[in-house]
């Protein structure tokens, strides 16, 4: 077996784990936390200037990163729209549902 091919092994039996834990990924957490401050923001009295802050923050740190200011803001909006019609926008997801449906 390779190096490359242990690997993916690896990876696969660590997702598998956390699979079966109903582990959630740092993706997950962070989906949902990015989704709960705009939805916040969105809230405030004043909305458009708490949904800037929020931009101005997440744009920031991003250009610190190496990402091009304009794509990060229109991805930040893009998101931001989707988010604003109050909905909860994740789909479910239908194997952490299966224990408690049986």
């Amino acid at each position: 077996m390779t190096k490359k091919s242990k690997q993916a092994a690896r990876q696969q039996k660590v997702r598998d784990e956390a699979k079966a834990r109903k582990r959630p990924s740092r993706d997950d957490l962070a989906r949902i936390l990015l989704w709960q401050i705009i939805t916040a923001a969105l809230e405030q009295k004043e909305p458009h200037r708490a949904l800037g802050k929020v931009r101005d923050s997440l744009v920031d740190d991003l250009e610190r990163l190496g990402f091009d200011v304009r794509e990060s803001e229109d991805v930040f909006h893009e998101i931001a729209d989707r988010y604003s019609d109050g909905l909860f926008p994740f789909r479910p997801k239908r194997h952490l549902r299966a224990s408690v449906l049986v």
